[in-house]
């Protein structure tokens, strides 16, 4: 009886074991089975998406940007051919093995690709990572030698900038890099991914959304290894737009051969339109270096260069203008009913609130009205006009003439200068003006700082009647709309106004102008013989004389010239500075150049068919580059477009150039 009660009590435990192995077998069932359906109903649409990303690659095609063209169409800026090796991320494959194999094969160390590879560490695994651009034949060659030990490595083909050789107009159209970590987080540069190349300074900046383009891409086909092994469709890329620039290469080169290596800066400008004809600036940089990626070396030597190679000094050098600033003083003093009959003894200096300021002319000028003390440029007149106008009248006039505030060009960095007043010194210095501090500002010198472009602007208007046009470096029609209204609203300014000035105070300030440029003025070597040619010289110190005997050594004062042509509603204003010049009359002599070159080229214009403001496209034609012995001229060799070394064809530019490098008859004379 024990033993068949012990094995009913076994049997109920073997059957209570059962039990629960089917009741833990029907729990998994479960799991598996929602598992699967969530696998397969509710999520089989994202995992089949998924599934088909890893079997289809898209490689990026990279849109070429918008080439710049002159006002006539001739090519400024163009584009060439290149190979780029991107790593890509997302094919599960252990890449930091092959790092030095793949550094050797780029002719790149293994520490310089980690740090590409750390700059991209927080961007997404299914963006490519640029390793090296630009790569060479041999280069490419050994990608396709090694695809199948290297398939996280693709080539992509973009076309890269291709700039003027030797900086010519560098400072106006720019350059081009990569988007920095700073600039993604600015939201006007929100659509942008790490890697972009984009507009970094001068027109490739300010116009760079239109200039890009968008970007394509194909879809390829992959084995589980990450080898192209069929191609899908293609989104091809949309081109950036090009540009027509109202500059004109005729008188860019002209001003460029008249500046030539001294540093300063010249602009040139239809004062009707403000279209822009010309700017340089000197220093200048290669825009080349900057296409691919800038060695840190040339990067640190453009930067702590003294002489400022990458400040663009028609916009952004803030220097005393000198006796430039005697013509808005004239216009102020007309205008104001003080300058018509005023008349002052010039003995070499005038004493004023207890000190005495020299002249510039030792001996003095005699008796001076306000027409010789323009043409004379007489410190002395200009320091008794100032002290009976006051700072407030002359700040009035400056500024209705914009000096103190942008112009607003359609260039990025333009500087406001300083247009001194009894407000603006209480709000930076929190003291009082005192009167004594107004002669120096009468011959635009103490606080009074000023770029070329705004004296350009200012001499246009004066010499225009009253007109003041806003300058801009690419025809308003070139770009939409509401690009046009937000370039206006990036770049304020003081933009177009109408002053309205006396004809007759009109006529004795240009009447005055155009004698600087005779025997009798203080620049005659700059007389351009049947040019209606009239200007404004300039000498401005860089420091007080006081401070310059201290340093023991001679300190060269910066020369400005102001020229228009001709003298009364003028077709061109040139500005001109030239640091540590010296003497206005040499700048003068620099700028007659360009107007020279400008009316002999509308004169043989005239002659025969204008050329329209847009011509058609001239494309390559418009280059040249050195060719290989015995080629053809025009030709250019692969190794020349991938430095980017060209420069613009003589033969197409206009045949006056020529005469713009050489100066003018020069006679004795001198002057501020």
């Amino acid at each position: 009886m024990q033993d068949i009660g012990s094995l009913s009590k076994d049997e109920k435990l073997a059957a209570f074991k059962l039990s629960v192995v089917q009741y833990v077998v029907a729990g998994v069932m479960i799991v598996l089975l929602s598992g699967l359906w969530r696998l397969q109903i509710l999520g089989g649409k994202d995992y089949r998406a998924l599934a088909e990303q890893n079997r289809i690659r898209k490689v990026p095609i990279l849109a070429p940007r918008g080439k710049l063209l002159d006002r006539e169409g001739r090519l400024i800026v163009d584009n060439y051919p290149s190979v780029s090796c991107f790593l890509v991320r997302e094919q599960g494959h252990d890449y930091t093995q092959d790092l030095p194999l793949i550094a050797r094969g780029l002719h790149m160390t293994v520490d310089q690709l980690n740090a590409i590879l750390k700059h991209y560490r927080t961007a997404p695994s299914f963006q490519p990572i640029p390793l090296k651009q630009d790569i060479t034949p041999d280069e490419v060659e050994f990608l396709e030698a090694h695809k199948d030990e290297f398939p996280e490595l693709e080539t992509v083909d973009e076309e890269r900038r291709l700039y003027p050789r030797d900086g010519f107009a560098a400072h106006l159209i720019g350059y081009v890099g990569e988007v920095s970590e700073d600039m993604l987080n600015d939201p006007k540069y929100a659509y942008y991914d790490p890697g972009d190349v984009v507009g970094r300074s001068g027109l490739e900046q300010s116009y760079d959304q239109i200039l890009r383009g968008v970007d394509g891409s194909r879809d390829v086909i992959v084995d589980s290894h990450g080898r192209e092994v069929g191609k899908l469709g293609t989104e091809p890329a949309t081109p950036g737009k090009s540009l027509t620039l109202t500059i004109d290469l005729d008188i860019q080169r002209a001003a460029e051969i008249a500046l030539g290596a001294r540093n300063g800066a010249m602009i040139a400008m239809d004062p009707h339109t403000g279209e822009v004809l010309a700017l340089v600036s000197r220093p200048t940089f290669d825009p080349n270096e900057f296409s691919v990626r800038i060695h840190r070396d040339e990067w640190n030597k453009l930067i702590t260069d003294p002489d400022h190679p990458l400040l663009d000094k028609a916009i952004q050098a803030q220097l005393a203008p000198g006796s430039t600033f005697k013509v808005i003083m004239a216009t102020a003093g007309l205008q104001e009913g003080v300058a018509q009959d005023m008349k002052v003894h010039c003995s070499g200096g005038v004493s004023f609130y207890g000190h005495y300021q020299k002249c510039w002319v030792p001996h003095g000028h005699g008796e001076v009205d306000i027409t010789k003390a323009i043409y004379q440029s007489c410190d002395v007149f200009f320091y008794t006009l100032a002290v009976k106008l006051g700072i407030e009248r002359i700040a009035y006039w400056a500024h209705k003439l914009g000096l103190g505030s942008k112009t607003g060009i359609d260039l990025p960095g333009e500087v406001a200068g300083t247009m001194p007043s009894e407000e603006w010194k209480m709000k930076t210095f929190h003291e009082k003006w005192y009167p004594g501090e107004v002669t120096s500002v009468g011959i635009g010198q103490g606080a009074v700082t000023a770029t070329p472009v705004q004296m350009m602007r200012a001499i246009a208007g004066i010499t225009s009647g009253g007109a003041l046009v806003r300058p801009h470096v690419v025809f308003p029609d070139e770009v939409p709309p509401d690009y046009r209204q937000a370039m206006l609203d990036s770049y304020p300014g003081s933009g177009d106004s109408e002053l309205k000035l006396d004809p007759e105070n009109w006529q004795i300030i240009t009447d005055s102008m155009a004698r600087v440029l005779n025997p009798e003025g203080t620049d005659p070597s700059a007389h351009l013989e049947g040019i209606d040619f009239a200007g404004k010289t300039g000498s401005a110190q860089t420091m007080s004389n006081t401070l310059a005997s201290k340093m023991g050594h001679e300190v060269k004062d910066n020369a400005w010239f102001v020229g228009v042509s001709p003298r009364r509603n003028p077709d061109i204003v040139v500005c001109i500075l030239v640091e540590a010049g010296e003497h206005g009359r040499f700048a003068g002599r620099l700028a007659a150049q360009v107007i020279e070159a400008f009316v002999n080229k509308q004169r043989r214009l005239d002659n025969n068919l204008q050329v329209t403001k847009k011509s058609p496209p001239v494309e390559v034609g418009a280059i040249w580059s050195a060719p290989k012995p015995g080629a053809a001229p025009g030709t250019m060799r692969a190794s020349e477009i991938r430095g980017g070394h060209f420069f613009l064809d003589p033969a197409k530019l206009d045949p006056v150039v020529a005469l713009a490098a050489m100066p003018p008859g020069q006679t004795a004379g001198g002057g501020r």
